[in-house]
């Protein structure tokens, strides 16, 4: 038995929750998991409910929960209030209150997407990387930060990028866990050469590598890996680094694979406890219009099952059922190529769970 909670959030976020929510059902149904689930706010929703990003009642259900299954938050329409209570500090704030420090982002090339990249084919068939970020530290939540007014009247902002020794081990080894299980490759991204801080976090690294030997530990700058990940993406196996420079170098990994809308993500704690999301974000200016991609949510949750839920049987179902509507040259119109016939998310999100019924069916 397992309990959900279910953050739809703000956007496509309602629109894309309702496939994965039926896709989750459908293989509840079919494993027999005994998962139950229940809707709470989140962002911009919870601000129109409550007055607040992270209210109390949504609080009090996910730290009970097993898991928490999130859509998206934000929009323009928020962007008048105070900063202090704007719908993304509902998402920092849920990272921080269930300790969420490690954020896993795999960046994926179906092979049916790979005229859909950004980049020639030869690039990026065969992507297969992970991208392992540090998500409660750092500079988006170190202190001091604001805005001040300088003697000579001039506004100036700041913020602190800070990491601990012990927040750079553990997101380490998570990283190195994560290797073992793959290719034994894992990449630390920093910018030693400039920042003290993450001089501690390379160091740091180095010293945890040591405990695994079977794993082939490199470094490179962040400017570099940037630039390496449009030049030969596939020499990556496993990437960790942190919080600020993750964020920037997964949504770079992400348009890769053709689209960011075919990412999921999971965020865990020390004990294996997730909240999963995909990797875009609240999309509102073509929200209600039934046009955005639900994969990235739909393959969210079978992140969900694999890593907190351990039902490995039912999120391969879900990621087979994702290949073969792929097969079927289903696309969503930001996973489309020129000419190429495109559906909605609710088709989108129906052939799945059709796909997921033929597999029981051929059973």
């Amino acid at each position: 038995m397992a309990h959900i909670v279910i953050l739809p959030g703000d956007g496509i976020g309602p629109e894309i929750m309702a496939q994965a929510v039926a896709v989750l059902d459908e293989v509840n149904t079919r494993f027999a998991l005994g998962i139950t689930h229940e809707q709470h706010v989140l962002g911009g929703a919870a601000i129109d409910a409550y007055g607040l990003p992270y209210p109390e009642p949504t609080q009090k259900a996910v730290r009970t929960a097993d898991a928490v299954l999130l859509g998206a938050v934000g929009g323009p329409r928020w962007d008048h209030i105070e900063r202090s209570i704007r719908p993304e500090r509902g998402l920092l704030a849920i990272r921080a209150d269930l300790g969420l420090f490690a954020n896993l982002r795999p960046a994926i090339l179906y092979p049916q997407l790979a005229g859909a990249s950004t980049l020639k084919p030869e690039v990026v068939s065969g992507l297969d990387i992970l991208i392992v970020r540090e998500l409660t530290g750092g500079i988006y939540f170190g202190q001091p930060r604001g805005v001040r007014t300088l003697e000579n009247g001039e506004r100036q902002g700041y913020n602190t990028d800070v990491y601990s020794e012990s927040e750079i081990r553990r997101i380490a080894r998570v990283a190195f866990e994560m290797a073992r299980l793959r290719q034994g490759r894992l990449l630390s991204v920093d910018k030693a050469n400039v920042l003290e801080v993450t001089e501690l976090w390379k160091e740091v690294v180095s010293e945890v590598g040591r405990d695994y030997p079977e794993v082939s530990l490199t470094h490179m700058y962040v400017d570099n890996a940037a630039m390496q990940l449009v030049r030969a993406p596939r020499q990556f196996d496993v990437i960790v680094t942190g919080n600020l420079f993750g964020d920037i170098l997964s949504d770079e990994a992400a348009m890769l694979t053709g689209s960011i809308g075919m990412l999921p993500s999971a965020s865990l704690d020390e004990r294996g406890k997730g909240l999963y999301e995909p990797c875009h974000g609240s999309a509102p200016d073509i929200a209600g219009k039934d046009v955005a991609n639900p994969l990235a949510t739909i393959l969210s949750v079978a992140m969900m099952l694999r890593y907190t839920l351990r039902q490995e049987q039912a999120a391969r179902a879900i990621e087979q059922a994702v290949g073969q509507v792929l097969d079927r040259g289903l696309r969503t119109a930001d996973i489309a190529e020129a000419g190429q016939a495109t559906v909605g998310t609710r088709a989108m999100g129906q052939a799945v769970v059709a796909a997921l019924r033929e597999q029981a069916a051929a059973l």
